[in-house]
């Protein structure tokens, strides 16, 4: 059963109303079980970051860790739990307002089954402000929308220079038989999960400026978040990927293999 609270009380609707009218604000999304996640100090990180650029705000992480434990199931099942920070009193004419943040927390349950490889495209476009993980979200769902309409899975988003960047929510990381490699770029989202994986990857790796007529010397690809940890990438355009390559099965083991914080 999904949980929505704000300040660990009832999601009001006239707070909710805020959220939605004005969009402004900031989350992490993180997946839960048996009252433990993956790099839990990261999330906190961000959020603590993020909540400074933002609202020129100080948020306590003790606090967003006892918001968190008070929607986790009881009986440990995982769940995959967001935390918003947004300023329900903020409004639209004056947004330079002083804010007090406030913290909507929800859960749902986190997916059963590895979902399947992903077919993508390319599209051009760059977020805003990519170094935070803001609520703005319309225009990755659109991109999202429009390569499902034309046949694709999502969206894998290129700069001005046509350069791959990162996808609509998640990071890419590629592996050319031997090396695992990052898209060296300054406009992706920081993921979390992507830092797990480069901390705990065996193997060698580096970070490099792609562009997507260099894809073809690499055999494998993948998508990397806290919502499904390591999805491997079928194809990228009309490139193609080893879906099965024994990279990603050791990327996901890696990965699974992190201990999950206290939370």
């Amino acid at each position: 059963m999904a949980e929505i609270e704000i300040d660990g009380g009832p999601a009001d609707p006239a707070r909710l109303a805020a959220l939605g009218l004005i969009n402004y604000g900031h989350f992490t999304t993180l997946r839960a079980e048996s009252g433990r996640t993956r790099g839990l100090a990261l999330h906190l990180d961000r959020l603590v970051r993020d909540c400074r650029t933002v609202f020129d705000a100080e948020l306590d992480p003790a606090e967003v860790r006892a918001r968190i434990r008070r929607v986790l199931p009881a009986d440990g099942a995982p769940v995959i739990v967001r935390v918003t920070a947004f300023d329900p009193a903020l409004g639209l004419e004056r947004p330079a307002a002083p804010a007090t943040p406030h913290l909507l927390v929800t859960t749902r349950p986190a997916p059963a089954a590895a979902p399947g490889p992903l077919r993508v495209r390319t599209t051009a476009y760059r977020r805003e402000l990519p170094e935070v993980k803001h609520v703005g979200l319309f225009a990755l769902v659109h991109q999202r929308r429009q390569a499902q309409l034309d046949g694709y899975d999502d969206a894998l988003l290129l700069d001005r220079a046509g350069r791959l960047v990162e996808g609509t929510t998640w990071n890419l990381a590629l592996y050319d038989g031997r090396t695992l490699v990052w898209p060296e770029t300054d406009a992706a989202l920081p993921g979390v999960t992507a830092a797990l994986l480069a901390r705990v990857h065996p193997g060698p790796q580096r970070r490099e400026v792609l562009s997507p007529d260099g894809l073809g010397r690499f055999v494998a690809a993948v998508a990397v978040n806290a919502g499904v940890g390591v999805r491997p990438i079928a194809a990228i355009d009309g490139t193609s990927f080893d879906p099965a390559h024994p990279v990603v099965a050791e990327l996901r083991a890696a990965y699974e293999g992190v201990p999950g914080d206290e939370i």
